[in-house]
């Protein structure tokens, strides 16, 4: 049964990664060298009870979305990947769907960045990995909640302050590279979906996509009110991965600020709060 091969490789493979090859304090004594399920868990953005089940087998059909982040978090290389949706019973990604694959290459960079917050997103803006910093800066988000887009305009937005102006230009840009993504990959239908899901429950967004409006993200200075440590206002440049789609966002503050003293500062208690 595929379900159990499934569960059977993920077990395996689980065993390979060792918790500082994916990020992780080792956490002391440990009965193996590789991840806990536990840590897995973690880095997939799951549900521990959630592993246990897939691994047993007891648990069937895993999503496309499960599938991906569990290959994100045990770090498998592009074969690998398709065997595990392979063994998951699904198709792996073809080429005219939306890259998620992140190589090793743009996980070491993240594990190395441990000062300033760094994370990866595809080209839906559905955030794919986050290093700690990140995720104490910007928040946790699940399910919908993890594509930017949803969250501008059906979700419970973010944690950057934007004036009115700077508001509707977000809205605006966000849907012009929607709009573009979706003239590069027209049979991802995950990518549709959400099209369709935005179009539907937002009348801000239809009404901007059918304008057909146009933009591109800028280099811009953001404002983040923090619930621990208040006010940061920080620059967020945006880079690109040649030949994956994939977007890295890099939060930096100016030197000898007191925005840089609020990262730092957040570097030591926003992580000791998240773990």
């Amino acid at each position: 049964m595929a379900t159990r091969e499934f569960g059977r490789t993920v077990r395996l493979w689980r065993d390979r990664v060792s918790p500082e090859a994916a990020g992780l304090p080792s956490g002391g004594r440990r009965r193996a060298a590789g991840l806990r399920r536990e840590e897995l868990a973690l880095l997939a953005g799951i549900s521990v009870d959630y592993v246990t089940r897939l691994e047993q087998g007891r648990a069937t059909n895993p999503s496309e979305q499960v599938v991906e982040a569990l290959g994100r978090a045990l770090r498998v290389s592009e074969t690998e990947r398709a065997h595990l949706f392979t063994v998951a019973g699904l198709v792996p990604p073809g080429r005219g769907t939306v890259p998620a694959y992140i190589s090793p290459g743009i996980h070491r960079m993240l594990d190395r960045l441990t000062g300033t917050p760094v994370a990866v997103a595809d080209a839906s803006w559905t955030l794919l990995l986050a290093n700690p910093l990140y995720t104490a800066l910007m928040g946790e988000f699940h399910g919908n909640e993890r594509n930017a887009i949803w969250r501008t305009f059906l979700g419970s937005g973010s944690r950057a302050r934007y004036t009115p102006g700077d508001r509707r230009s977000l809205e605006a840009e966000q849907v012009a590279e929607l709009r573009a993504t979706a003239s590069r990959y027209p049979a991802d239908r995950r990518l549709a979906r959400l099209i369709g899901e935005l179009r539907a429950n937002s009348d801000r967004f239809a009404r901007l996509w059918d304008s057909e409006v146009m933009g591109g993200h800028q280099v811009a200075v953001k404002t983040v009110d923090h619930p621990m440590v208040g006010e940061l206002t920080l620059n967020c440049d945006l880079l690109s991965v040649a030949g994956s789609d994939l977007r890295i966002l890099v939060y930096t503050a100016e030197p000898g600020t007191p925005d840089a003293e609020r990262l730092a500062l957040l570097g030591v208690v926003g992580t000791q709060a998240l773990a």
